[in-house]
């Protein structure tokens, strides 16, 4: 069997990378030196090609350092290159809690629905060019990941950008890059923005305990890249407005590549239903007749009804004895000849005015789905009609698809689609239905049935009478990190307790806010850190450095550090 071309990539790569590693053990000055370099040449290796999670990775390294306290002799080393007791530090470094507390922070302000605000103001402003809706977004995002975790800003605004993109016909594509990009470059307007910056106060302080009094390193404060950090969103920002053009993708995306639910329902059973709305009037023939009577012999689907200022639908909502008086407004789901021929018949009113059930029809509330029968379900046997399936389990059979052939009828004309609600239900079968996605979500624990459709949208707590807290908190931490002495682990950690405290987040929406492969990536790369510094081997590259480019202009050194890092 033939070696994969990505296995070899890497295995050739290892191999030069050892070569380096070798020939820098002929130019070092120490043996300690020489063990940092190596060690630091793997992580690069290890990171650069994925040879294991980055995360895996960093915690690989931290392991390795500390096994050289009991290697230190066979190593050639006088001692560990990381003291026993120091190699867990990252975990309970400044910079570590300080990370953990922000993303905390950031859940809380989001669960409060603050940030969705935020996002219909932008779709209200933006408008439908894309030289305005870019700079919004990209500035709106800049601005939130510099108090948040640019990860977690960047994750917030992918339904804003979703949305925008369905409204204006703009391809996703060309909206998700800039909005990346200033996420990223938001992290530097602030020195919570991003975790380097968070880390770089913690490297500065680590690296004063080896210098003498009169060449130590200032911390920064809050705002202290502010400048810098605006100036880079900004020139992000221009960037892609001058240059979209010619950088962002211009090829919209496929159909089949994005190809909705519904469209895949359509497709796959060869129907298209149509949602509508109609009021039953005083000459209506279906006055005093019940619901499923009328929905077998008119072939149409009855999902929500309006009685005065009551609202049905979903799960225990519309009996089928139910009895149809004037002034009903109906939602209807059918094939579209049908459902005018009904309306014909039936003297029905169509409701032309603001949707009744438009919140509750919306493709954020409902839509069609598609659900298996498993082998073991207890439906086996019975039919729609049998189990009440909509009024006990919410959903509406619309068709089923057996040995890969639609039931729903032999001729869309003639037949009756409602006939398949007398059908028994066999093992296998897949049924497409139209539901409440709380209906959904709820029959997901269900072992009658299993979920086929998985990307609808899941109702997610939002706590808006938590707002207030959240914003006094969040306030209550930036005011510390501005005007307290307090170290910013401490100040930020004070923000995200008050966020559990006072209920805007649990303790378990605190936990999974928390992205802990970042936390363990970091604090399993201090010691590395630690081990570059101790060992010299810092020094010896910076003089390297200084050696070749000592003659430069302070731009030009600046310049080789930022393409170095």
């Amino acid at each position: 069997m033939g070696m994969s071309k990505a296995v070899l990539k890497k295995l050739i790569a290892a191999g030069i990378f050892l070569a380096i590693a070798l020939y820098v053990t002929t130019i070092v000055p120490t043996t300690g030196v020489a063990w940092a370099m190596a060690i630091l040449l793997l992580t690069v290796y290890l990171f650069a090609f994925e040879v294991v999670d980055v995360d895996v990775a960093a915690i690989v390294v931290m392991v390795l350092l500390g096994l050289t306290a009991l290697l230190a002799p066979i190593m050639g080393l006088d001692e560990a290159m990381v003291p026993a007791d120091s190699l867990f530090n990252g975990f309970s470094s400044n910079a570590v809690i300080s990370i953990i507390a922000v993303m905390i922070i950031g859940a809380g302000l989001d669960k409060t629905g603050l940030m969705s605000q935020v996002a219909v103001f932008i779709l209200k402003v933006g408008g439908k060019t894309e030289k305005r809706i870019i700079p919004i977004i990209s500035g709106t995002v800049g601005i939130i990941s510099s108090f948040m975790q640019n990860v977690g800003a960047a994750a917030l605004f992918l339904p804003v950008v979703s949305r925008i993109s369905n409204r204006s016909g703009i391809p996703k594509s060309r909206l998700l890059m800039p909005m990346g990009f200033c996420a990223i470059l938001g992290g530097t307007v602030t020195m919570i923005g991003s975790s380097p910056l968070i880390l770089l106060n913690d490297l500065i302080l680590t690296s004063n305990q080896t210098l003498d009094s009169g060449n130590q390193m200032h911390t920064w404060e809050l705002f202290s890249v502010t400048p810098i950090g605006l100036t880079l969103v900004i020139t992000g920002i221009l960037y892609f407005l001058l240059a979209g053009r010619y950088v962002l993708p211009v090829a919209k995306e496929s159909e089949t590549e994005h190809e909705t639910t519904l469209q895949y329902l359509q497709r796959t059973y060869n129907i298209k239903f149509k949602l509508l709305e109609v009021e039953l009037g005083k000459d209506s023939p279906l006055l005093g007749r019940k619901l499923l009577e009328v929905e077998t012999e008119r072939n149409v689907r009855v999902i929500a009804m309006k009685e005065g200022s009551q609202v049905r639908a979903g799960v225990d909502s519309l009996d089928r004895d139910l009895e149809f008086k004037e002034g009903h407004v109906l939602g209807l789901v059918g094939l579209p000849e049908r459902e005018q021929s009904f309306i014909d018949r039936e003297k029905l009113i169509i409701h032309r005015g603001t949707p009744i059930f438009g919140d509750l029809l919306s493709d954020k509330q409902s839509g069609m789905a598609e659900i298996v029968i498993p082998n073991d379900s207890s439906l086996i046997g019975k039919s729609a009609i049998d189990v009440w399936l909509r009024k006990r389990y919410g959903i509406s059979l619309m068709a089923i698809l057996r040995n890969g052939e639609v039931i729903y009828a032999e001729d869309q004309e003639h037949e009756d689609i409602d006939e398949i609600r007398k059908v028994p239900f066999q093992a296998g079968d897949m049924i497409m239905v139209y539901t409440t996605w709380d209906a959904l979500e709820r029959l997901e624990k269900d072992r009658d049935f299993i979920i086929i459709t998985a990307d609808y949208p899941r109702k997610e707590e939002v706590r808006p009478n938590k707002l207030g807290w959240a914003l006094g908190f969040f306030g209550i931490a930036l005011a510390l990190v501005l005007f307290t002495d307090l170290k910013l682990s401490i100040a930020l950690l004070t923000g995200a307790i008050g966020m559990i405290l006072s209920g805007v987040l649990n303790i378990d929406e605190a936990y999974e806010a928390v992205s802990w492969k970042t936390v363990f990536l970091l604090a399993s790369l201090i010691p590395l850190g630690y081990a570059v510094e101790s060992t010299g081997t810092a020094k010896w590259i910076a003089e390297g450095i200084l050696t070749v480019v000592g003659d430069l202009p302070i731009w030009g050194i600046q310049a080789v550090l930022a393409i170095l890092a």
